[in-house]
């Protein structure tokens, strides 16, 4: 039996075991696995096939209260819990999204758990894997380019290129290419027309690979997005561009989940990587569907907090599987409450105050507000929550006996400590006893919304009563935009409000629980592919800058070619 040592963060020398061994423990035969070296792997489709007809497995949401820059330890909480029900002869799969070379090179970095709660190999999952982010990133780009080709040919689909809203896209935060002209250097070159890139991770590819159920479901979603309009306003597609079979050629493996294995020895599928503060911001679907007939309990992860990744995984991606939640896991941090005081300053590129790590009872009392509104979000949707305080060592007992106290009032089904971070599995035992009890209960899941409500109030109703907006603003453009999706009968869809992840209003400085604000929506836009609408909110971006100091400058390699500074 082949194993390697691998160094990790606050842990001894874990060994890896070859991925076929991990695949056997989980009930995965050699040949449904398609091996990237011996210690990754893509599930084969034949067994997303077969993962219909058994979905006896609890499904298990892990979400957040409103994070800091550097997140709260959703990965970590997911891969610790999985490994602790496991340690508690409950067989489970933690189902994560894939990192985004964009987040690892900007700001927050790696996404793969941390200490004795890790996905590993981790510089394999964190740099390319099975170069799923690729293969979205070179089918969007194909698109954009089929478009411009046929502006080029004569523009024989009548295409009105101020309504063209295809952009291109790359895995790299770059600010420069927010806004850009094509074709400048003259007729023979192409349209000269303006248009920008996108970030790989908002592409609409990246969301309908979160979403779709199989790879024929993936080919009809690719061949129904809207790539633009016509001059008389009929909405021109992939399929109408010919692009659409090329693309999804070109994500053919991409659709097949990622098999890697947890520090602890058990599998953890990691896939989809759409990002929450645009899109869906969850794991796949197929990762989970299959997860969940080949175990008791099936963990999946939402991205950011609560009212962001928990609303989207309820209203969008629920709605698409028929999947309802047993459980709901909201992690939170004494550091996150701190800094939702207002009393700490928090930058981008830069290290925590060391102050944040002292014991301040009066900052801890004052960032509670955020907890009472992401659990009052939470309770909406009927599914029992349990408040996960993720620990840190310098965390004083006084601290987490008040976070219990207040989440305790909130409503919360339960609190727990979690150390998985420093204890791995066993640091995990009580919130796994947790999810094993409050998983027996039936669930009295809800939507926000029915889907036939008129976008606006659609969108409303997300920020009244999800974000605690007191008015919505729409634009003139925003208003055209929601006139003409209700006139082409394209309005009986979910809504996704793209904003900010700092804050539960649009302004990231705004902390705790914002009051009396009116969202601002400034632009209105169909994932007619992915199924959904997006409301854009002020200044949110589709392709993020990069810091002062960007985490990639940290990265590098040694002289035996080993990675250092990535995780």
């Amino acid at each position: 039996m082949s194993r390697l040592p691998q160094e990790s963060k606050k842990s001894a020398k874990t060994e890896l075991k070859v991925i076929e061994e991990v695949a056997k423990s989980a009930g995965i035969r050699k040949n449904f696995i398609q091996s990237y070296g011996p210690y990754r792997a893509k599930l084969s489709l034949d067994l997303i096939k077969k993962a219909g007809k058994k979905q006896s497995s609890k499904y298990v949401l892990i979400t957040s209260i409103t994070p800091m820059l550097h997140g709260e330890g959703k990965t970590t909480t997911a891969i610790g819990l999985s490994m602790a029900l496991n340690r508690l002869k409950k067989k489970s799969i933690a189902c994560i999204p894939q990192p985004s070379l964009s987040a690892i090179f900007g700001v927050k970095g790696a996404g793969t758990g941390g200490g004795l709660s890790q996905v590993l190999p981790g510089e394999d999952a964190n740099l390319h894997l099975a170069d799923d982010s690729h293969a979205v990133t070179y089918a969007h780009n194909l698109c954009a380019a089929y478009i411009d080709n046929s502006l080029y040919r004569g523009n024989p689909l009548d295409l009105d290129t101020d309504s063209i809203a295809w952009k291109r896209a790359v895995d790299i935060n770059d600010r420069s290419l927010r806004n850009v002209n094509t074709s400048t250097g003259g007729k023979a070159d192409g349209a000269n027309r303006k248009t920008g890139f996108d970030i790989a991770s908002s592409s609409e590819l990246m969301a309908i690979l979160t979403l779709s159920d199989n790879l024929n479901d993936m080919r009809q979603r690719i061949g129904r997005i809207i790539v633009g309009y016509t001059k008389k306003g009929r909405p021109v597609t992939c399929e109408d561009i010919k692009t659409a079979g090329a693309m999804a050629a070109l994500l053919k493996n991409a659709i097949k989940p990622n098999i890697l294995q947890t520090t602890g020895g058990n599998a953890c599928f990691m896939h989809g990587g759409s990002i929450s503060t645009i899109s869906v911001g969850s794991s796949s679907l197929i990762a989970d569907r299959i997860a969940m007939a080949l175990c008791d309990y099936t963990i999946t992860e939402g991205g950011f907090g609560a009212e962001l990744g928990a609303e989207k995984f309820f209203d969008i991606k629920c709605r698409a599987s028929g999947l309802m939640p047993n459980v709901a896991v909201l992690v939170c941090t004494a550091r996150a409450f701190k800094m939702h005081s207002g009393d700490y300053e928090i930058a981008a590129g830069k290290p925590l105050p060391r102050e944040i790590t002292r014991e301040n009872i009066f900052a801890i009392e004052k960032g509670l507000s955020n907890l009472e509104k992401e659990m009052e979000n939470m309770n909406v949707f009927g599914v029992p929550v349990i408040v996960c305080i993720n620990r840190f060592a310098d965390d004083s007992d006084k601290e987490v006996s008040i976070i219990k106290r207040r989440a305790t009032n909130c409503g919360a089904s339960a609190v727990v400590v979690s150390e998985v971070y420093a204890k791995g599995a066993e640091g995990g035992l009580e919130l796994a006893h947790a999810v094993v009890e409050l998983s027996k209960l039936k669930p009295k899941f809800r939507f926000l919304y029915p889907i036939n409500m008129p976008i606006k109030d659609k969108i409303k109703r997300i920020a009244t009563t999800i974000y605690g907006a007191s008015e919505i603003k729409f634009s003139e453009l925003a208003n055209k935009k929601a006139l003409m999706l209700k006139k082409l009968k394209l309005d009986a869809m979910p809504v996704c409000i793209a904003k900010t992840h700092l804050s539960l209003s649009y302004n990231p400085k705004r902390k705790g629980r914002p009051h009396g604000f009116k969202l601002p929506i400034t632009d209105i836009g169909v994932a007619n592919g992915a199924s959904y609408i997006t409301a854009f909110s002020e200044n949110v971006r589709t392709m993020r800058g990069l810091p002062k100091v960007p985490r990639g400058t940290k990265i590098d390699i040694d002289d035996e070619g080993k990675i250092k500074g990535l995780l």
